[in-house]
């Protein structure tokens, strides 16, 4: 934007919409129309609302519609034998269904498309029809039509991504006294390439996902330039196909790169031979045809929606530029046949580049500066998964989480001498007007005892519940530990409050001066206080989380190499073994008269429904009552919710005992090793199976078991690597 003097980190989208408007003028400049359309579930619960059947009878329906993208009625009367029998048995649900299949998929409503701006040289409603929506002008054609109009259409997306990126820096600046600038940032950098390469990509852009991190692994990034392509890779097509493989391998020097042509080498060097960029496709059929950047960009367009009619013309204008350049007809052929398979892969390569570069700035910050990374991200988000999340991976990057603190806690999340400090708008029931009055007032100087905070705060912007909320989370524990003791005293520290602000506003504050007013409070009371599990549940209840501990810490070790609930997404279908504590457990009565239960499942990350059918209630009923920890195994399946866990086996934490897989490597598989692994076998004994894994791949189940513990995981690590004991 060449008439705008500031970054462009800084820029929101509805600033660059409004600098638009008012260059090229308010009647040339549109947001685009999008349709929602009828879809299964949607049509359903619409057709059943004129019908005047219930809402709790329509939500019946919908439960029965498996819960896959894009999904048809027709295909889930197909797949869901529960959908067909009350589509054949129920009159009121085939009348519903049968409306619905003749609706599914018209236009249901308008809403404006979430990037797309149109721009004209001339005014818009001399070429499309435009509608207000909310005060915003938008066209009545959708992006399609309105491309195809001849308009130039502008996507500008708005990322949170680069506000938390401006807020770090605002958190570098107020923790370190640095004016870091993004423009700084190196693009090669040893210590981010490093925390990349091993995996390390929580919470950066664009690679916190497990898949990605498989990814960036392999490619092992030494700069900025080495995450462009993973952008393009990360998506199904490549990822299908083995051009990551092939691409991974011409970047190892493990694959020696052919080129059908000599032409075609400096265009795909940089992607080892594979047409990973629309780019590419585009320099190409430029360099062995002689296409103009038009054509080739209208044979782009054409490869990748598929127009059959303009693929074929474009197709002979391709062989006759390549005949006229020397290029064989049969080589022609088949290098377009190559563009045609690889355009449908084909990503744009500055879009590319843009969204690489954001990644490797979170990195860097991620890296260099990690308290105030993981801060900003935490600000950033109100997705209780997400902030979960964070808070877990700071810890393991050795950044201590603090609780809020009425003397140090801005309204989010800050960076307090190396830690990251809870805000006081994090806490439930403490809204705007208290953390304002709390944060003001401490201008005035720091609170020196919970008394004297009640002494000086303005009671009308305080409730009680609000007040026990800030102890129960520890709000007050730098002035005083003793949290029972101060909810002991809240009720007579508030009366206190309360009377010293009368006291203010009937103009008698003469009666009440500082010191009548600690008298009449009288002090805090030296009781007994509640046990550590009860204080952790005040924090998870007044700030969702545990702060200065957690209910499964001395479980860690034995559910690290279980499945979290954050891997759940990707092993939907699959088998899993997890551990987590029981919350909110639900019993029920089948339709047979079997006990079942429907319960919660919490552990480091977050929580998971689980469901546990009569044969598993029965061999682990004990066990299925809240806060006791458990390791389930079960099977993840999506439900109306998304995801669950079937439930097979249920086993006591305290009693698990996890299998051990064992490598033995090569250099070190010797009569004297085999021997050593023995005796450790025979002085840990107990209940732990072993396997082995043989030279051709598979695993096999040795005799002894033995007894889990931090003396037997140690000795195995010592004899074999650490990379080579798996407990599972």
């Amino acid at each position: 934007l060449p008439d705008i003097d500031v970054d462009l980190c800084y820029i929101r989208r509805d600033e660059v919409i409004n600098y638009v408007r008012s260059r090229y003028g308010k009647d040339k400049v549109s947001q685009i129309a999008t349709f929602g359309t009828m879809a299964a579930k949607a049509v359903i619960r619409d057709v059943a609302r004129v019908l005047n059947v219930s809402y709790k009878d329509s939500s019946d329906i919908v439960k029965m519609i498996p819960n896959v993208l894009n999904i048809t009625i027709d295909d889930a009367l197909k797949t869901s034998n529960d959908l067909r029998n009350a589509y054949d048995s129920d009159e009121t649900t085939r009348k519903i269904i049968n409306f619905a299949r003749k609706l599914e998929g018209l236009p249901r409503h308008v809403s404006v498309h979430a990037a797309g701006v149109v721009i004209s040289k001339v005014p818009l409603d001399e070429i499309v029809p435009l509608q207000l929506s909310n005060e915003v002008l938008i066209t009545q054609y959708d992006k399609d039509l309105v491309e195809e109009l001849g308009l130039l259409k502008m996507d500008f997306l708005g990322l949170r991504t680069l506000t938390n990126m401006a807020e770090t820096l605002s958190n570098i600046k107020s923790s370190r006294g640095i004016e870091f600038d993004l423009s700084e940032i190196p693009l090669r950098d040893k210590l981010t390439a490093s925390m990349l390469s091993s995996g390390a990509t929580g919470a950066v852009f664009q690679m916190e996902s497990s898949g990605m991190t498989a990814l960036v692994k392999d490619l092992r990034p030494e700069g900025f330039e080495d995450l462009i392509p993973t952008v393009a890779l990360y998506r199904p097509g490549p990822l299908g196909s083995g051009m990551v493989e092939d691409f991974i391998a011409g970047k190892h020097g493990r694959k020696v790169t052919n080129y059908l042509h000599p032409k075609l080498e400096p265009i795909l060097r940089e992607t080892f031979g594979v047409i990973l960029y629309q780019e590419q496709v585009m320099q190409i059929v430029q360099t062995l045809a002689g296409f103009t950047l038009g054509q080739a960009d209208i044979l782009r367009r054409a490869m990748g929606k598929k127009k059959a009619s303009i693929l074929l013309a474009q197709k002979e204008n391709f062989l006759r530029g390549c005949a006229n350049n020397g290029v064989q007809k049969s080589l022609a052929e088949k290098i377009f046949d190559l563009l045609s398979k690889f355009a449908d892969y084909g990503f744009n390569k500055s879009h590319s580049a843009a969204y690489g570069l954001l990644a490797w700035q979170t990195a860097y910050l991620k890296a260099h500066f990690p308290a105030e990374y993981m801060a900003a991200m935490m600000s950033g988000t109100t997705d209780i998964d997400k902030l979960t999340g964070y808070i877990d991976l700071s810890r393991k990057m050795g950044i201590k989480i603090l609780p809020p603190d009425i003397n140090t806690s801005e309204a989010h999340f800050t960076v307090d001498g190396g830690a990251i400090r809870f805000g006081l708008a994090a806490i439930k029931s403490v809204g705007e007007n208290s953390f304002v009055n709390i944060i003001n007032e401490r201008k005035r100087g720091k609170f020196k005892s919970p008394a004297e905070f009640f002494q000086r705060i303005d009671p009308k912007n305080f409730t009680r519940r609000i007040l026990e909320n800030l102890i129960k989370c520890g709000a007050f524990d730098n002035l005083d530990r003793r949290r029972t003791a101060i909810l002991k005293a809240l009720d007579s520290l508030f009366t206190a409050a309360l009377q010293r602000n009368n006291a203010r506003i009937n103009g008698a504050i003469s009666l009440f001066g500082d010191e009548d007013l600690q008298n009449t409070v009288g002090e805090i009371p030296d009781v007994k206080e509640r046990p550590p599990e009860e204080i952790l549940s005040w924090e998870k209840d007044t700030l969702g989380f545990y702060v200065s501990g957690h209910p499964l810490e001395r479980f860690r070790e034995i559910f690290s190499p279980l499945k979290s609930t954050r891997d759940l997404t990707e092993k939907i279908g699959k088998p899993v073994k997890i551990g987590g504590i029981i919350r909110d457990v639900h019993p029920i009565i089948t339709k047979k008269g079997d006990p079942m239960a429907f319960m919660t499942l919490e552990d480091f990350d977050g929580t998971v429904s689980v469901t546990v059918f009569p044969d598993a209630l029965r061999m682990a009923k004990d066990l299925v009552s809240n806060d006791k920890v458990v390791v389930i195994k079960g099977r993840v399946e999506r439900s109306n919710d998304g995801i669950q866990i079937v439930a097979n086996s249920i086993d006591d934490a305290t009693l698990y005992a996890p299998d051990f897989y064992l490598t033995l490597p090569a250099e070190i598989d010797n009569v004297e090793t085999r021997a050593a692994l023995q005796k450790i076998f025979d002085d840990h004994a107990g209940q732990s199976t072993v396997y082995l894994l043989q030279q051709y791949g598979k695993w096999m189940r040795i005799a002894p078991k033995i007894a889990d513990g931090p003396e037997l995981r140690g000795e195995l690590k010592n004899l074999l690597g650490e990379e080579n004991v798996r407990p599972y």
